[in-house]
Parts: structure tokens; sequence; C-alpha cells
């Protein structure tokens, strides 16, 4: 069947209860890798433990890699209803986007390790391959981002001697982490406007994430016009299948990838191109688990455990105001010009923290949308999206 019949498959107008269960799964996800990490303050002098290796391990990179995919499929239902009514919502989604990137930095003031605006920015890319109606040209060019190309051509000018691919990367050097350490509230500010912002920027360019998420942006855009999340049950075989070569890519890279690694270092290609293999078959292993774990909380939704996992699709539909709640509440906690609890709380008591604070995110999620529609952000959005300020916010969002 053509690429261009698709659409008569895409979402109905109701709201997909996986989606959001996938989305609600990688913002708690995302949420307790940023308190192992006492938000960012542990790099500042990184103490390994079994906590923090597991909770990387399973979450780390994946989490973000799920709501990159959600934002893809987002898009795909935004542009899709508005096309069966007969709209052109491109110039009023890149005027979302824009809305978008500036709540990103109103949050990235308190939390420089802000996604939101990433995410944004990248999105006005989903803007020109819209307009691409080949699936599989799309899916190709998903595969080629998923290699990361300019770190492939790095490495390989790394392993020839060039100078420009042996330097240190720019994201080593983070000026602001002093501030964020000892800072006041003034100077903290201060740096996020700036000096703070520069070395996740730079990491986001010189890991190749920036590419991973145009990747899964092209990835959920697909899925959306063929359905996949709509009818699940068609792509049932085809899901099992993948999930099985996701599951044993991840693990073989897990195994592997320090013989790998061990093996590339005995070349004596330099300390650089030794850093660019990490980061690539680290990129990899995250897209395999990325992809696990898509495929098995599906599964899970298409099994009997449908129940268990539902209360996380109230979380997904709360998904930004919960994000910048949890800055709100948790950067103070760990920072400088807070209480600054980043030394004293080990892996254990952040690990329970962060649980206990899951467990009040589902039960506030769920309470809230007994009784509004949206979430506070949500609805911000949404209202400076259409510039109005009628938009329902009171009444049930869920049974």
């Amino acid at each position: 069947m053509q690429e261009a019949t698709a659409a008569r498959h895409a979402a109905p107008d109701a709201r997909l209860e996986s989606v959001d269960i996938v989305r609600g799964f990688a913002l708690m996800a995302l949420f307790l890798v940023h308190m192992i990490e006492s938000y960012e303050l542990y790099w500042a002098d990184p103490r390994t433990g079994p906590i923090s290796d597991t909770v990387y391990l399973l979450f780390m990179g994946k989490s973000f890699s799920l709501l990159a995919l959600c934002f893809g499929f987002s898009f795909f239902i935004l542009m899709d209803r508005a096309a069966r009514r007969g709209v052109d919502f491109t110039a009023r989604f890149a005027w979302r986007l824009t809305m978008l990137f500036a709540i990103g930095f109103v949050h990235a003031m308190i939390y420089r390790g802000d996604i939101i605006q990433l995410l944004a920015l990248t999105g006005f890319l989903l803007l020109a391959f819209h307009r691409v109606r080949s699936n599989r040209l799309l899916i190709g060019i998903a595969a080629f981002c998923f290699l990361s190309p300019i770190m492939l051509v790095q490495l390989w000018a790394a392993m020839a001697g060039a100078g420009w691919a042996n330097q240190p990367p720019h994201h080593f050097s983070d000026p602001a982490m002093t501030v964020y350490l000892h800072g006041s509230l003034a100077e903290h500010i201060r740096a996020n406007l700036w000096a703070g912002q520069l070395p996740k920027w730079w990491f986001m360019v010189e890991s190749g994430r920036m590419a991973q998420i145009l990747g899964l942006y092209l990835v959920g855009m697909v899925f959306g016009r063929i359905g996949f999340f709509a009818r699940l049950g068609d792509f049932a075989r085809a899901r099992w299948i993948a999930l099985g070569l996701a599951a044993a890519l991840t693990l073989a890279l897990y195994f592997l990838r320090d013989g790998v690694k061990a093996w590339f270092a005995a070349q004596h290609h330099g300390e650089a191109a030794d850093r660019l293999l990490s980061y690539l078959l680290g990129t990899w292993f995250e897209l395999a688990g990325t992809a696990v774990w898509a495929l098995l909380l599906l599964a899970l939704y298409e099994s009997p455990v449908r129940a268990l996992l539902r209360p996380l699709a109230a979380v997904g539909r709360t998904t930004l105001t919960l994000y910048i709640l949890q800055s709100l509440v948790f950067v103070p906690v760990f920072y400088g010009f807070g209480l600054g609890l980043h030394d004293d709380w080990n892996q254990l008591v952040r690990l329970w923290v962060g649980l206990g604070a899951i467990a009040a995110q589902l039960v506030l999620a769920h309470w809230w949308l007994r009784r509004f529609r949206y979430g506070p952000v949500e609805w911000v959005w949404r209202a400076l999206t259409f510039w109005r300020r009628d938009i329902p916010f009171r009444g049930p969002a869920i049974g």
C-alpha cells in the first residue's frame, strides 16, 4: 500500500492511552535519573555505585529518547487532525514550537538541563520532513541519523590525525558548576542565561544527541501515519519480532562494547578517537534500549497487566507541568542557593525520595485530571498556541 494512503489509518481524535502510558513512563524514568544524579550535581564529583549504575543502565538516554519518539507522534496527530478539517497547521505549529521554546527558556533559568528547548528547536525540522510522503524514505533518513554520521566523520578524521577532530570536546568545560554548587539564586539564574547553557548545547551536538532526536521524531511521525499505536493488534507479530531483535542488540552491545573499546584503544588512534567510539557505542546501546522499552511497554499494555500501567496515562497527559514542577521542587533541594543536599543524601536516600515523589506525581496527576482538562502548563501552552483565553480548563479530563 502506498504511503500516501496511510493517513486513513491514523489515530482517531480521542487520545491514545498507550502513547500516554509510554510518555508517562518516560517522564518518571527521566525523573529518577535526575534524582540519582542530584539534578546534574553528581557529575561534579561522580561516585559510582550499584544504584547509580543500575538506574543509568536502565533509563539514562532511553527515557529522553522515548519522549522524543512520542513528540514525533504527537506532531503527526496535530497536523493530521488539522488536515482532516481542511486546515494547514504548519504556521500554527511553528508558533506552537516557538511558545514551547519560550516555556523551556523560562524553565532553564531554574534547571539548565531543560530538554524542552531542545525538543522545540529540533521540532522545526519536522515541518520540512512532513512534506516527504514516502515513509520508507523517512525511515531511511531516521536510520542515517541513528548512525550519528557527524561523529563517524569525526572518528575517521581523528584516526587520520586531523587536529580539529582531536581537540577536547567543548562540553568538557563547565564554568557554571561551581555556581550551582555554592552560588546564590541570582548567580544561579545569571549562569543559566549563558555560561551554564553552553556545555549542554555542545553536549547535544558533540554526542550526536540532536541527530538521534531527529531520527526518533521521524520514526514517531511514521508510526502515526501507519496507525501503529492506534491498531496495536495489527502489528503484534512485527512488534514481537522487533522486540526480540532489539533485546538481542541491546545485550550484544552491553556485553561486547567494553571488549570492542579495549581492542580499539590498543590500536593507539588517540584519546579523541577512543572517546568518539565510546560515544557511538553508547548512542547505539541507548537506541536499542529505547526500542526495548517502547515495545515492552506496548506488549504489557496488550496483556492482562494493562490495569497496572494505566496510572501512568495521567502522568503522560500532564508531562509538561510535572517536568517543570520536578525542577521547581528538587533543584532548590540539591543546589547551593537552596538546601544544598547534593552531598548529604547518598544514592539510597535519593532513590527512595525519588520513588516516593513518583508515587506522589501519579496521585497528583490523576487527582488533577479528575477536575481539570489539562495540566496548568499544558493549558497555557494551548492558549498561547491559539492565542485564546477561552480554552476550556475546568471539567474532568478522565472518567
